[in-house]
């Protein structure tokens, strides 16, 4: 058997929530968007009262390295100036109980500052997640937090005397007995029952200081605690909500502003920022590295070149690091690179196929930037083209680590302006070949899947070309915008062989039927107009309104082939799938101009 890397140390919930709340336990989760559901915090609490198992907590001894290192976590103040020990596993059970018990506010997944409220029955010994009406039942107490922290203030008497008039009073104004002296004698019992949660037995293991990084975040990664499968993105942002608690609070106020319409903040209309895409990005910008691996290297200090660690490069990946995120949170970038990709025709979320094509193309955004020294037009031009091809071609699909980093070896050798514009040119056009236009992508249109990057550049192309919508004389990126409701577009996605239309002639597969050839959007009144109508019905009356002219023209423009309406159904997609791929390349020359 190997060494052993870690050692079993008895602890109590008491002393571990108390280590957490001083800060010799570093939880980042204070700051971290929490994600169990109040009533599993509420069923935590009550197998703890019933004596049942609930876990393990891991923790990793503090690197003699980070001795130096100053921070503070969670909103209240520390003994500690540094955390001795790191949560490895079983940060969201050690946050609901130090939330829970002592009125610490968590983050929610929009980041919006909660208190977990849990309710308790000094009566019947039940728990409960709190309520208006648990608020207002004199027989409940409404937060546990109250009876621990009156505990804390020496003032648990007074807490238990006050509840138990608070009893009395509400049964007399219910017409009900008061209290007998065994019901009191419950309440005493039943209040220090839940205080005595605090000797509960928690199994702990320490991973020992000496475990190197690898190590640590191997196990971080194998470890699955409650269902709640951890990454790497989750041992980083703990390394950075711990060691770098300012830097941490400046990454998670970003990611939160970018989902709220607001000015002169991150929101964009193509994604909810994690704090996982911004590390991604500043590690990228700063390092030329994509695999997350390499961030809790550098960030405890790792030269890549040479594998030894110091203090000194520990210092400088940090700045590096700092710097670079400094760079990608600037709002004239982001907003600036958000206006490029919507003149690629990628102006809402419902077109990303994949947050790695928004991350690594903002990477790459920022590296021609400031690396490379491009202008404005040159950025404008280059990264559309670039977003285009790579969301089109899957390229941040798959082995996306393995691909950016062979992206950034390649960069090494590039080191002027016009070399980094002729590099983006010469990899697009090694995918926009013209066996990709003529097969590839038709091929990739012969699919019903849901979720499409070949119809999502298709939309793009359409908005790119400034095209109408089909039988409307208004542009579709028009239409591409929020409706009245608040979160519904205001145009549909229509079947241009309606389904029950292909239902009667003998389609009944869905596959079959929802085609991507066979889409096309359509505004509201438009699409209540054609309805079920076979297309021979419903394009002869708006070919009479257009004209023969107009007709031909909106065919064109929608990847239609000419009297389609009479066509039957499996050549109309295979032809269509042909025009669509046309339009396509039709739109990336008009990015090319």
């Amino acid at each position: 058997m190997g060494k052993e890397l870690f050692k079993n140390i008895p602890s109590k919930v008491g002393d571990l929530v108390k280590d957490v709340r001083n800060g010799r336990i570093g939880l980042p989760d204070l700051q971290r968007p929490f994600v169990w559901k109040d009533n599993k915090v509420r069923e935590l609490f009550d197998s703890m009262l019933k004596g049942y198992p609930i876990g393990y907590i891991m923790l990793w001894e503090s690197p003699s390295d980070y001795e130096s290192k100053k921070s503070s976590i969670g909103d209240n103040q520390k003994t500690y100036d540094e955390p001795k020990e790191l949560v490895i596993d079983g940060q969201q059970r050690l946050t609901a109980l130090v939330a829970a018990m002592y009125g610490i506010n968590v983050k929610d997944k929009n980041f919006t500052d909660r208190e977990i409220k849990i309710s308790y029955n000094p009566l019947t010994r039940e728990f409960a997640v709190w309520s208006q009406a648990y608020e207002r039942d004199s027989e409940w107490i409404s937060r546990i937090s109250d009876v621990f922290l009156a505990k804390e203030d020496n003032s648990i008497s007074s807490l238990r005397r006050h509840f138990i008039k608070k009893v009395n009073e509400g049964r007399t104004k219910k017409g009900i007995e008061l209290l007998t002296d065994e019901e009191e004698d419950l309440i005493e019992d039943n209040i220090n029952a839940l205080l005595n949660l605090s000797d509960y037995s928690l199994p702990t293991l320490e991973i020992n200081y000496s475990a190197d990084e690898e190590d640590v975040a191997d196990i971080f990664v194998r470890v699955n605690s409650g269902g709640q499968s951890l990454t790497e993105n989750n041992f980083i942002q703990t390394l950075i909500s711990v060691y770098e608690n300012e830097t941490s609070d400046k990454i998670n106020d970003f990611a939160s502003k970018s989902r709220i319409p607001a000015e002169n903040t991150s929101y964009n209309t193509l994604l909810a920022i994690e704090p996982s895409h911004l590390i991604r990005m500043a590690v990228g910008v700063g390092f030329k590295r994509a695999r997350l691996r390499y961030a809790y290297m550098l960030l405890r200090g790792k030269n890549l070149e040479t594998g030894k660690f110091s203090d000194e490069e520990r210092t400088e990946n940090l700045r590096i690091f700092k710097d670079a995120l400094d760079k990608v949170m600037n709002l004239n970038n982001w907003h600036g690179f958000i206006n490029i990709v919507a003149e690629a025709g990628y102006i809402s979320d419902k077109l990303i196929a994949s947050s790695n094509a928004v991350v690594f193309s903002y990477v790459l955004y920022l590296i021609a930037k400031y690396d490379y020294k491009l202008d404005a037009a040159q950025l404008k031009k280059c990264i559309s083209k670039w977003f285009f091809m790579s969301t089109i071609t899957y390229f941040y699909t798959g082995s996306t680590e393995s691909e950016v980093e062979k992206q950034f070896a390649d960069l090494r050798d590039i080191h002027t302006a016009s070399e980094f514009i002729a590099y983006i040119d010469n990899v697009i056009e090694t995918h926009f070949t013209d066996d990709y236009f003529n097969l590839t992508l038709p091929s990739e249109l012969n699919s019903a899947a849901a979720i499409s990057p070949a119809w999502y550049g298709y939309i793009a192309s359409q908005i790119v070309l400034n095209t109408p919508m089909l039988f409307s004389n208004t542009p579709v990126s028009k239409y591409f915008v929020l409706g009245s409701s608040g979160t519904k577009n205001a145009i549909d996605k229509h079947h241009i062989f309606p389904k029950n239309h292909l239902k009667q002639i003998g389609y009944f597969s869905d596959r079959d039927r929802n085609q991507i050839a066979n889409f096309t959007y359509l505004d509201y009144a438009t699409n209540i107009e054609i309805s079920d109508d076979s297309p021979q019905d419903y394009v002869a009356k708006f070919r009479e309104k257009l004209g023969e002219d107009g007709y031909v023209k909106t065919c064109n423009d929608h990847a239609l082939p000419q009297n389609f309406e009479s066509m039957e159904y499996l050549e109309f997609l295979g032809e269509r799938r042909v025009l669509m791929a046309q339009i396509v390349k039709k739109a990336y020359r008009e990015l090319c101009k």
